[in-house]
């Protein structure tokens, strides 16, 4: 454990990102503080402030080994809680581009949980550690900057939703965990530093997500289920999860408008409408235990930090704050995870705080370029989507539209698939010879033979 030179680490913000920023910091300062608007409760919860909780989350492989490393009890925790341990290829339902994906034994488990229960686990954990406090109910203001306004020297803060006098909280370091809200770029225009460069793709994302009863017992019950659209004929999705506590959560919705009502006729008719019957059948067969939920998502945001030539001591953003997906694809909880540990791992290297902003921020874009590109180059896939396009996007895309085709019967292109998916392998893995060439061959297969099962 490096020490740092200060005693005091602050973070704004207590969901998934803030509490893995918090876990990281415990070890290198005597005293870390979050704050988190929210009051807290020691159950699993949505809370106001987490609109998107409520609805179906993927956490993906390589986001469960970061989050394993720093809770080595958690997979024992969700599992005693009712949360199944599956092989994430043999367990999946996925139909995408006219056909199911094949189904085989990947050895690459995965944790399938809702949100509040996950983040439940995280946070009772975190708050077990003797040197992390959490200070719920409270709105941070502003920042505090020393006199030449070159370091943050901590936050202002309120009891939130009162008028009462404003208290100052000091720490040597402070990050912005807030989510897709961060004020950051306000407050540091009001410290006189510049805002960062934003990048911004519409995807028109939004969808309706409903909890239902579950017999693991049934055949299937214990399957993950995805039917995904083919772009750009085909707007909607849907999937079913089975979570803890033998439930269903599922969720419908699409790109561009193709939202799914709130309705019950309107639900079950939007999922009757997918390429694909597994969700329509799931709910109609099962008995629904909440009301319907909707939550919209217009466009995917990145905050450029890391270009920023002048920036403040002792002050940096993680998570969402700094770039949120379109999270039809699944990646936030994994990046989040991916930034605390380069920020673990900065902190073991550097001999203290001093500059720590330039190589952290580096570091965090090197992260969020991969799951950037594959989100809004999934979207580019849809004629209405805006934004900035990388050069290459539409020939990844049909490059991808034989990929797809090709897991329907070829375990190995499915194998490197889901290790991309995961982000365990890079996406230029998928170009490799072994993978290009069997790819290669069933294009070859399905011109040969349009009528056969490839």
């Amino acid at each position: 454990m490096n020490k740092m030179p200060g005693t005091s680490a602050l973070v704004i913000g207590g969901s998934l990102a803030g509490l893995l920023a918090a876990r990281v910091l415990s070890d290198y300062f005597e005293q870390v503080i979050i704050v988190e608007r929210d009051v807290v409760h020691d159950f699993p919860e949505a809370r106001k402030g987490q609109a998107h909780t409520r609805h179906l989350h993927g956490l993906l492989a390589q986001g469960l080994t970061i989050l394993t490393h720093y809770f080595p009890d958690l997979h024992e925790g969700l599992m005693s809680g009712g949360s199944p341990l599956l092989d994430m290829a043999q367990s999946m339902r996925w139909y995408c581009y006219g056909g199911y994906r094949a189904r085989f034994a990947l050895g690459l488990k995965g944790i399938v949980t809702s949100r509040p229960f996950l983040e439940w686990h995280i946070r009772r954990r975190v708050a077990a550690i003797p040197n992390v406090t959490i200070s719920d109910g409270y709105s941070v203001e502003k920042l505090l900057t020393s006199e030449n306004q070159k370091q943050i020297t901590g936050v202002q803060l309120v009891k939130a939703g009162t008028d009462s006098v404003p208290q100052h909280l000091f720490a040597d370091l402070v990050i912005d965990a807030g989510g897709r809200g961060s004020r950051s770029p306000k407050w540091l225009e009001e410290a006189g530093y510049q805002k960062p460069e934003e990048s911004t793709v519409t995807c028109g994302a939004g969808y309706a997500t409903r909890i239902y009863e579950r017999d693991a017992s049934l055949p299937g019950n214990q399957d993950w289920v995805f039917v995904t659209p083919e772009a750009p004929h085909e707007y909607r999705a849907g999937a079913a999860f089975p979570v803890e506590h033998h439930k269903w959560i599922v969720s419908l919705g699409g790109w561009h408008g193709h939202h799914a009502p709130t309705d019950e006729e309107g639900f079950i008719a939007f999922a009757k409408s997918l390429p694909a019957p597994d969700v329509h059948t799931i709910i109609t067969t099962s008995t629904p235990l909440s009301d319907i939920v909707s939550y919209k998502f217009p466009a995917s945001l990145r905050r450029h930090y890391e270009k920023l030539d002048d920036f403040p001591e002792g002050y940096l953003v993680l998570g969402d704050a700094v770039c949120s997906f379109n999270p039809l694809y699944g990646q936030g909880m994994t990046s989040a995870a991916m930034q605390a540990a380069a920020l673990d791992k900065l902190l073991q290297e550097q001999p203290g705080l001093h500059h720590l902003y330039k190589p952290y921020f580096r570091q965090i874009a090197r992260i969020t370029d991969i799951p950037w590109q594959t989100a809004v180059g999934e979207d580019f896939r849809f004629p209405e989507t805006r934004g900035r396009k990388a050069p290459g996007t539409d020939l990844i895309n049909a490059y991808m539209d034989s990929v797809h085709r090709a897991t329907h019967h070829d375990a190995v292109i499915g194998a490197a698939f889901l290790n991309v998916m995961n982000m365990l392998a890079p996406p230029a893995s998928l170009l490799s010879p072994r993978i290009l060439w069997r790819v290669l061959k069933s294009i070859a297969q399905r011109r040969s033979d349009p009528h056969n099962s490839f």
